[in-house]
Order: structure tokens, then C-alpha cells, then sequence
């Protein structure tokens, strides 16, 4: 039985939505007081070593027992006392703890074939990725195919938002017809990446796609061509190609999932993230603000939540870099404050060193955000963002030719991003200062396509085309840019800031193409 559901006196624990409540009103438990209550729950009252439930609330990370004492304090606080004055959960000295009560546990699934429950909020995203099919020919050649989707598993478990089906789990299907509703109902998943292997002449081409399970809508779908070669380069080049592409999907669905749950009264601390993250993309002063809001409630309902802490880093840095912050100062402080909670709640986690990065960035300190940076690249080889902040954070420290490299390998991963504008400018910037303006004035022209009327990357254009000596179409540039008003902050005035000789730089070359008291 696929146990969805336990009730035990006047609570329900739903599974699904990893949600507690009691006669139909949710209890605000953390994410981890609810990992440790479904692990006793779900042994039917047989004792769990306290390894095991620390486990299960801090999977990969070491952490004192005290932690989990405090945890069980809190379960038994909310829970209160059984109609007999007893504990619900009893302690077994020197080993572990047991839930003491009856449970009964309830299978929600017993529904048509295929049907599956609707994704509810709190319930983490999972995909599975089903073995690519070999169709190159020869059944010798089955090991790339399966190398590549094991390589692809592991590189999408390294990103610790959302859960990935093991490769024991996914391989049954092997060579099986797929029916993404069926399958997917089976292995309990939101998302099915599936693929095929291809061969043409020296050429190898790796298809992929990502659909949503419960629709069956294809997200997303690209197909990648390498040339024959190294065969574990071959494998590890497009798992680190596909994941990277992946992941901004997934939260792009989430988030979009989640918005349209926005006005629920029952929205809990990792809803209220997803909600947050589709306020962030929209990119404007008045949705970074709400955004910031939704993250600041997700921590107070859920301080141990680390993708609250880092949201709210990633938020604030934003506002910084925008020029919407009414105090940078504060506005600094608190990123800072919140990426480090969140490194230190789940230190193999990339997207809490990327905030990490990212904030120490705007705060000026650039050693600290290039170490958070290689970090979080460490932890997940494919994390665009990872690589994009690494670049910035170069760039802000003087580093212009070694901004390059991270800056065009997070762009070939992600280049659907929609704040993508603003690291195509910083690439461009970089390529500029590193005396290679052909290459940035082609690089700042992508970004114009995205935002044709950015102030800060019309004035790097400017500065492009007087260093290529086309000064008729830097004045061009410079029409426009007088008809926009400035903000109070620009993206680039750290790096103007840290950098004087730069800056000095910058400024004659807008002088040359007829800008009035060009910034410093």
C-alpha cells in the first residue's frame, strides 16, 4: 500500500502536501519537525535510532544531537498530551524514539489508473529520469545510453530543492512504452525526463525532453550534437548540459504552480518560497518587494528552512543591484545575514553559497564571494548561476579576462534565464575591459534584444562602438540613453566603485561619444 495519509487522534499528517493538522487546521511545523514525524509515523511504532531521524530531518549534513532534542521538544509541544496524559512520541533511553499511539495509515491513491493527486503545497518537486533509449544501432552501445542517464540522475540530485528518483527506481522501465501518466503515477513524481542516443557518422546527438507528469505537457525539450571522442567527456559534457537546462525549468513550474495558489489561506513555509521566486522573475522594483515580503514570512514561519534564508539573500542582493533598495545598507546586511543561515543549515546545498556569493558581492567582498562561488560549483558542476556570480564577482575584483570563461559557460547552460540581460551585459563589460570589444559589442547586442531600453547596456554599446572607432553610432547610443532617466544605483557602479582606473576609462570613452557629465 502507498501510504498517503496517517491519522492518529485529531491529526492528519498528509504525505503529499508534507503537511500536520488537527481537526482540519494546519500546525506551523518546520520542514524538519515534519521529516522527523513522518520517519517515527511511518515505522509503526517500532523505535528509530536517533541516526536515523537525524537523518532524516539534516540528510548529508553533521549536525549535534542537541538539534534533534530540540526538534522533539517542539513535536511534542504541538502535539500536546493523548486524551490519556501521555506522550505521542515515548523516548527509549540511549537509542532512539517511538510514536506510542495507534496510527492508521490510509492509501489516497486508490483512484482511477493513472490519475494522480494534484501537486498541494509544501510537497517538494521529484522528477524521475527514465533511461535514454539507444538508437544508435548496436546493442554494444547500450552502456552510453544508460551512462548518460546515470550521469544526468546524478547531476540533478546535487540540486538539494527538489528530489530525483533513483536510478534503481527509474531503470524497471527500461525499453518499456511510455505513458508519462502511468509512469509517473508509479514512481510517485511530478516531472519525467526521458531521451534518446543517436548516431550519424562521427557525430553523436542526445535528444531530451522534460514533461509535466500530471498533464503530460512537454516543459521543455532540447537535443544536443558532440563530436565521437572521449566517451565518459561525451557523457559527463551533456548530463552537465541537460541538468543545468533542467533545474530553471523546474522552478520556473514550481513557482508558476505556486502563484496560482497565492491567495490560499493554507500556504506554507515552501509554498510561500515558490510564490516568492514567481514574484523575483518578474524583475520589476514592486515584485522584488513583494517577493522579499513572502520570503521574509517563510522565515518567520520556518527559520531552519534554508531556501527561505536564501531566497531572501538573493532578494535583497537584487534590489541592491537594480537601484530599488530605499537602504542598501540594511538591504545588504540582511542578505548577508540570511545567505549565511542558509550555508549554515545546508552547506551542500549551491544555491545557498550562490547566495552566499552573490550578496558578498554587493557587499564588497569579493574574495568571500568567489570562494562561496567555487563552492557552490563544486557541489553541482552544471549550476549556471554558480558560474554567472563567479564571473561577477572576478570582474568586481579587477579580474576582467578571468571573468569571461565562468560568465559564457552559465549563459551556454542557462540561456533562457530572464534576468540573462543583465549577465550578458556583465559579460560584455568584461570582454570590453579585457581589450576584446568585438566580442563584447556582438555580446551586449544579445543583451539589447532582451532590453532594448537598459540605460547601463546602451552606455556599454557606447563604449563598444568608440572603441571599434564607430563614433557616429556611439552617439546613436548616447541619443537614447539621454531620453532615460538614470537610477539612483546602476548594476556596474561596484564595479566602477572598486575599480577607479576602469571607471576613469568608461567615462572617456562615453565622453567620445558625446555623453554630458558621464557617470564616474
Amino acid at each position: 500500500m502507498l501510504v498517503r495519509r496517517f491519522v492518529f487522534g485529531s491529526f492528519v499528517y498528509d504525505v503529499g502536501r508534507n503537511a500536520l493538522t488537527s481537526e482540519g487546521a494546519p500546525l506551523p511545523l518546520g520542514h524538519r519537525g515534519l521529516a522527523i514525524l513522518h520517519a517515527l509515523l511511518k515505522t509503526n511504532g517500532r523505535i528509530v535510532t536517533k541516526a536515523e531521524l537525524m537523518d532524516a530531518a539534516w540528510p548529508g549534513v553533521v549536525v549535534e544531537e542537541s538539534n534533534l532534542s530540540v526538534q522533539i521538544a517542539n513535536l511534542r509541544k504541538s502535539l500536546g498530551s493523548t486524551k490519556e496524559g501521555t506522550d505521542w512520541i515515548a523516548t527509549v533511553p540511549r537509542v532512539g524514539y517511538r510514536f506510542s499511539q495507534p496510527v492508521v495509515m490510509e492509501d489516497q491513491n486508490a483512484v482511477t489508473a493513472g490519475a494522480r493527486e494534484p501537486r498541494q503545497a509544501g510537497r517538494k518537486p521529484s522528477i524521475a529520469v527514465l533511461p535514454f533509449s539507444n538508437q544508435i544501432g548496436d546493442p554494444e552501445q547500450e552502456y552510453f545510453a544508460d551512462g548518460i542517464t546515470e550521469n544526468i540522475i546524478g547531476a540533478l540530485s546535487r540540486f538539494r530543492w527538489f528530489s530525483v528518483v533513483t536510478r534503481h527506481s527509474s531503470f524497471r522501465f527500461k525499453g518499456a512504452a511510455i505513458d508519462i501518466k502511468e509512469i509517473a503515477h508509479q514512481l510517485d513524481v511530478g516531472y519525467l525526463l526521458t531521451g534518446s542516443v543517436r548516431k550519424s557518422g562521427p557525430q553523436i546527438r542526445v535528444s531530451a525532453q522534460l514533461s509535466d507528469a500530471q498533464t503530460g505537457h512537454q516543459l521543455w525539450a532540447d537535443r544536443y550534437d558532440v563530436q565521437l571522442g572521449d566517451v565518459f567527456g561525451i557523457q559527463d559534457q551533456i548530463a552537465e548540459q541537460v541538468a543545468g537546462a533542467i533545474e530553471p525549468e523546474l522552478l520556473k513550474s514550481e513557482s508558476d504552480i505556486a502563484a496560482r495558489r497565492r491567495h490560499a489561506s493554507d500556504a506554507d513555509s515552501t509554498d510561500l518560497v515558490y510564490q516568492g521566486a514567481w514574484f523575483f522573475h518578474k524583475i520589476t522594483r514592486a515584485a522584488h518587494v513583494r517577493a522579499r515580503e513572502l520570503f521574509r514570512k517563510a522565515r518567520e514561519i520556518d527559520p531552519d528552512l534554508p531556501e527561505a534564508n536564501l531566497w531572501l539573500a538573493r532578494v535583497n542582493a537584487g534590489l541592491v543591484a537594480y537601484g530599488w533598495s530605499d537602504d542598501p545598507e540594511s538591504d545588504r546586511a540582511e542578505a548577508l545575514d540570511a545567505a549565511l543561515s542558509a550555508v549554515q543549515l545546508d552547506e551542500k546545498n549551491p544555491y545557498a553559497h550562490y547566495a552566499l556569493a552573490i550578496a558578498s558581492t554587493y557587499a564588497g567582498l569579493f574574495d568571500q564571494a568567489v570562494r562561496a562561488a567555487e563552492k557552490a560549483l563544486e557541489l553541482s558542476p552544471s549550476f549556471a548561476l554558480g558560474y554567472l556570480v563567479l564571473g561577477l564577482a572576478r570582474l568586481c575584483a579587477g579580474s576582467a579576462s578571468q571573468a569571461i570563461k565562468p560568465l559564457e559557460q552559465g549563459l551556454q547552460l542557462n540561456p533562457f534565464d530572464p534576468q540573462n540581460f543583465i549577465w550578458l551585459n556583465t559579460l560584455a563589460l568584461a570582454q570590453l575591459l579585457a581589450d576584446k570589444a568585438d566580442s563584447a559589442q556582438e555580446t551586449v547586442l544579445k543583451s539589447l534584444k532582451v532590453r532594448p531600453q537598459l540605460r547601463s547596456t546602451l552606455e556599454t554599446l557606447a563604449c563598444c562602438y568608440v572603441q571599434l572607432g564607430n563614433v557616429n553610432a556611439a552617439r546613436e547610443c548616447v541619443a537614447q540613453i539621454q531620453g532615460l532617466e538614470r537610477p539612483a544605483y546602476d548594476i556596474f557602479d561596484l564595479l566602477r566603485h572598486h575599480n577607479p582606473g576602469w571607471a576613469n576609462a568608461l567615462r572617456v570613452l562615453l565622453a567620445q561619444a558625446g555623453m554630458k557629465d558621464p557617470k564616474a
